[in-house]
């Protein structure tokens, strides 16, 4: 048996998927009734936990070989990353009290970086696991090509990417969500000793000239990437609803500065297999 947390999201649903096309037993660890019904139609057992429930959370992992570890995202944290440091302290407790087999936990590129940055959410994860007398496996991966999602409209009317990465002509590592959710239910099963870093990325590095180009495809339009000036940055998360823009500011500097980067450094790299317009298809429709 495997929990899974974060299962409604789209690298939860394909571990989850994943797992259960291969005759795996699955507990589907949800925050909502509803959405778990439909996991509870698919086979899953169903566990309600917040992530922030320690005590829900040692039920939900009780008894199950492995479990899998989503941290919810906080594009906005508050300083100090109370709400991350809530939800680490919870599961840490959880594991700790239940003793599974072994942990995966989904991580980020550049969680070893000692900047403070938007991810630095994710190093605390780790750090707090790390402690832990039991197998876990941190996936790293690269940047989601999904993350596009917010930008299809605007090239769509406007023939404009408008780029916080740079330069243009950096390449640079992406991954699909699809191959994210592959690679962690096929660690899940696998037998290993102690804490192990695993990396992952796409079948290649993109350029965000390159992104524009298969948006153009994508949209049978041409489409520019044009760097957003990065004095007018705050301004815009700002105006978008962040409350303090700092911690996202620093994450795309890490990037931009190369020290948000794979680790390397005895970490094991994978490929993913989803190509870039494959899923650009998907978000235009």
């Amino acid at each position: 048996m495997y929990a899974i947390t974060g299962i409604t999201g789209r690298v939860g649903g394909v571990v989850g998927r994943t797992l259960l096309s291969a005759g795996q037993r699955v507990r589907a660890v949800v925050r909502d009734a509803d959405k778990g019904r439909l996991w509870c139609e698919l086979g899953c057992e169903v566990a309600m936990a917040e992530m922030e429930d320690a005590a829900a959370l040692t039920r939900a992992f009780a008894n199950v070989t492995g479990v899998f570890i989503l941290p919810p995202s906080n594009f906005d944290p508050k300083p100090g990353f109370p709400e991350a440091r809530a939800v680490i302290s919870a599961v840490r407790q959880a594991l700790d009290a239940t003793r599974p087999t072994k942990v995966v936990c989904l991580s980020t590129v550049g969680a070893q970086a000692a900047q403070s940055n938007l991810l630095s959410q994710r190093t605390l994860m780790e750090e707090a696991l790390s402690r832990l007398a039991l197998p876990v496996t941190f996936l790293r991966p690269a940047w989601f090509m999904e993350n596009l999602s917010w930008d299809v409209a605007q090239a769509r009317e406007r023939g404009v990417l408008s780029c916080f990465l740079q330069p243009l002509d950096k390449p640079m590592p992406i991954v699909a969500t699809a191959d994210v959710g592959r690679v962690a239910a096929e660690l899940l099963p696998q037998d290993w000793s102690g804490k192990r870093v695993v990396e992952l990325e796409g079948p290649y590095w993109v350029t965000q000239n390159e992104i524009a180009s298969e948006l153009a495809k994508a949209l049978h339009r041409p489409v520019r990437a044009e760097a957003v000036p990065r004095e007018s940055w705050g301004a815009i998360f700002r105006a978008q609803g962040m409350r303090d823009p700092i911690p996202r500011i620093q994450m795309l500097d890490g990037f931009n500065e190369g020290w948000i980067k794979f680790e390397g450094n005895g970490a094991t790299l994978i490929k993913g297999n989803t190509s870039l317009l494959e899923v650009i298809q998907n978000l235009v429709g």
